[in-house]
Parts: C-alpha cells; structure tokens; sequence
C-alpha cells in the first residue's frame, strides 16, 4: 500500500512537472510575449513582415518602400496599438515605449549598414565618367536648392512660432533630401540610369557634404554661440581631399587589384573583396569626420571602373536588399503617432513650404545650368519631397546637446515618414506634368 501511495505521488510530480513545462514552452511561443530584450527577436520579426510586405506591395503595384515605413509604425516601440498588451520598456536608446520592436539601436546599427550597402550598390552603376559629366551642374544646383529651401523654412519656422534655434535646426533638417529613399524609390522605378537619375545622384552627394558643415557649425553654434569657420573650411577641405584623392590614386590601385581577385573565379572571394572595399572607405569617410554614406558611394564608384564591376553588383545586391528592408522599418518605427495630433499643423505647414522651395529653386539651379527642360523638371521632382537619415541626425544632434525643444525629434520623423510616402507619388505626377509638356 504504501508503495502504491509513493508511485501516485510520484505520479503527481511527473504529471505537475510536465504541465509547468508545457505552460513555459506556451509562453515561450506567445508573439505577445517574446524575449523583447534579444535583437534576434526584433530582427525575425522584421525580416518576416519585410517578406510579407514585399509581396503584398508587388501584388498593389506600390512601392516598397511605403510598406516598410508603415509596417515600422505599426509594431515600432511608438505604436499605441501593444500598449494593452506589452509592458512599457525604458532603455539606453532615444525612442522608448511598448511594441513588437524594441531594441531600436541594434537595428539602427543595422540601419546604417544598408545605408552604406544601398550607396554602394549605386555607386557601382554610375563610372567615373557619369559623374565627371554632371559634377560643376550638381554642385551649383544643389547648392542653391539647399540654401534657398533652408533660408526660406527658417522664416516659416519662425512665423509659426518656433523660436530661433528650433527654427534654425529643423530649417536644415528639411534642406536636405533623403539619399536613401530618393535612390530606392528611382530604383524601384526602373529609373536609376536615366541622365535626371544621375544628376539627382550628383545633387545628393554635394548635400550630403553640405549636411556634415552643416552638423559641424551648429554644433560649434552650441558650444560657444557662433560659427566656427575653421570648422566649416576644414570639412570642404577634407571632403574635396577624399573625392580628389579617390579620383586621382584610388581609381588607378582599386579596380587593377579587384581585377586581379576577380581572376581566381571564385565568387566568394569577390564578394568578401569587394565589400572590405565598401566598408574600408565609409571607415576612411567616417574617421575623417564625413558621411559613411559618400565613402560608400566613392567606393562603389571605384569598382565600377574595374571589369567585374556586373559581377560585384550582383553578389553585392541580395545583402543590400536585407539591410535596407531594415532601414526602412526602423525609420517607420521611430513614429511617434500618438503625438500625430500635436505635430500635425506644424508638420504639413513645413512640408508645404520645404517642398515647394526644393522643388522651384532646383528647378530654377538646373534652368541656371542649361540643363534640358525635361531632366530639369524630372531632378526637381524626385528632390523635393523625401527628408530622412540626415534630417534626423541633424534635429537628434540638437535634442542631444540640449540646444532645442525635445518634440522636434518626433516631429522630424512625423516629416520624415510623410514626405516619404508623398514622393513615389510626386515623382509621377512630374511624369505626367512632364508628358502634357511635351505634347503641348
């Protein structure tokens, strides 16, 4: 009896001891309940609705891109939709609050690397030759665009009741047209060759140059209350050192020596070269105090000259497409849309203002240049809209350092996410402004 009563006990334990297991494994499995805190979660999770998304959006015949801005919003750390579910998580990062995703600087981290994969890529479609053709017509025009949009957004700032540096910053926040969505968003279209394409491309290097001066004089603005010029002489001296240099030593060591690797036929071997190449320049850009994304570029440029320069683009491209699904997520979930209603006035006044001025005075810079009517008119549209990556790095600077107001942050990704979504569509509405030109 009494080692029947031990058996039933021992019975009880079993069966208690597989129902406590059962019940972790459910747990375990819940979406609502994954280990927020591992990247690989928020990471899984990305790459699956970026998978999603992509077809969903090819079977619309939308851009890609508007599907992972909006999919960031919906499970980013900002979205109101967890908050029942989710506990609230306070972090290290700039952006807290509940949702699917919430390790956002891993995924910045990560954001970065499609970046500089996405300007590499490009890179290798326009030689150095391309680029040469429309240097002195992007630097005058960008230039022009740059200033005239952020003098004139300062004044708007102003008369809506910003005071003077939140004026100042989000003034050269929306100068400066987004890289990344302008390129994926041409190349989506099958647009990325055109000779508009390319003097876009020439435009938004030239700015993202101006964007690193402009980093480095408010920042000194900050610091001590003026300009620094020697700051501002010293980044156009570097920059204009990089390019001359890549252009006059680089072009003559890189491309022999990706030739010489490419002779070993071995794919692999290619594709790890070609990237050390990618990843050593925006290292080089970086340590001297550029954008990753113009040594990344430089970089793609360079293997364009050498003859296996298909061959790298091909390999090079399905990591780019990863990473930049990424990007685009993690911008989407930087939305703060439980702010939308505070922002909103404000945000669609400056994108009215910014746009319009984008778009007239690079059109105006490219008539300046005698620059045909129809590639004038095909640049200005595809610059006016799209603020991002820099626009962002600009107004988190100021927040960081205290010099402005903290609801610039979410208001600039309010702009950010809008402006996105509004491009593929002015881009083919200057399409068809372009159309009833010509027939008429």
């Amino acid at each position: 009896m009494e080692n029947f009563l031990l058996q039933l006990q021992s019975s009880d334990t079993v069966q208690s001891s597989l129902s406590e297991n059962i019940t972790n494994f459910v747990d375990r499995i819940n979406p609502l309940q994954l280990p927020h805190e591992t990247f690989v979660t928020d990471l899984a999770i990305i790459m699956i609705l970026a998978a999603v998304v992509t077809l969903a959006f090819f079977k619309i015949r939308q851009p890609l891109i508007i599907g992972y801005l909006f999919a960031g919003m919906l499970i980013g750390p900002l979205s109101p939709l967890w908050t029942s579910f989710l506990p609230e998580k306070v972090g290290p990062s700039t952006i807290s609050g509940v949702g699917i995703l919430s390790d956002l600087s891993a995924l910045n981290l990560f954001a970065d690397i499609g970046v500089i994969l996405l300007l590499f890529v490009i890179g290798i479609e326009f030689p150095f030759a391309k680029i040469r053709s429309i240097g002195r017509v992007a630097m005058g025009a960008g230039t022009l665009g740059l200033f005239a949009t952020l003098g004139v957004v300062f004044l708007a700032a102003s008369a809506l009741g910003l005071n003077f540096m939140d004026s100042l910053f989000i003034s050269a926040a929306l100068s400066i047209s987004s890289t990344a969505i302008i390129i994926k968003i041409l190349q989506d279209a099958g647009k990325i060759k055109k000779e508009s394409s390319i003097l876009v491309l020439g435009v938004l290097i030239v700015e993202d140059v101006i964007a690193v001066i402009l980093i480095a004089s408010l920042e000194s603005i900050g610091l001590v209350g003026t300009v620094s010029i020697e700051n501002v002489i010293l980044v156009a001296v570097v920059a204009g050192g990089l390019i001359i240099g890549t252009f006059t030593i680089g072009i003559r060591v890189i491309p022999p020596l990706i030739d010489k690797v490419a002779t070993a036929e071995n794919r692999e071997i290619l594709l790890l070269s070609v990237l050390g190449v990618c990843f050593g320049y925006a290292l080089l850009a970086n340590v001297v105090g550029l954008s990753v994304a113009i040594g990344a570029f430089l970089a793609g440029v360079l293997i364009a000259e050498s003859k296996s320069a298909e061959v790298s683009k091909i390999l090079s491209s399905p990591i780019k497409d990863m990473f930049v699904a990424i990007f685009f997520v993690s911008v989407g979930a930087l939305m703060d849309v439980t702010q939308l209603e505070n922002y909103i006035f404000i945000a669609f006044a400056l994108i009215a203002v910014a746009t319009a001025m984008k778009l007239g005075s690079n059109l105006f810079g490219n008539m300046l240049f005698k620059q045909p009517r129809n590639k004038s008119l095909r640049s200005a549209f595809a610059l006016s809209a799209p603020r991002g990556e820099f626009s962002i790095v600009i107004v988190k600077v100021g927040v960081d350092m205290g010099m402005v107001s903290a609801f610039l942050f979410p208001l600039i990704g309010l702009i950010s996410i809008i402006t996105a979504f509004m491009s593929p569509f002015i881009i083919r509405a200057g399409d068809k402004v372009i159309l009833k030109l010509s027939k008429s």
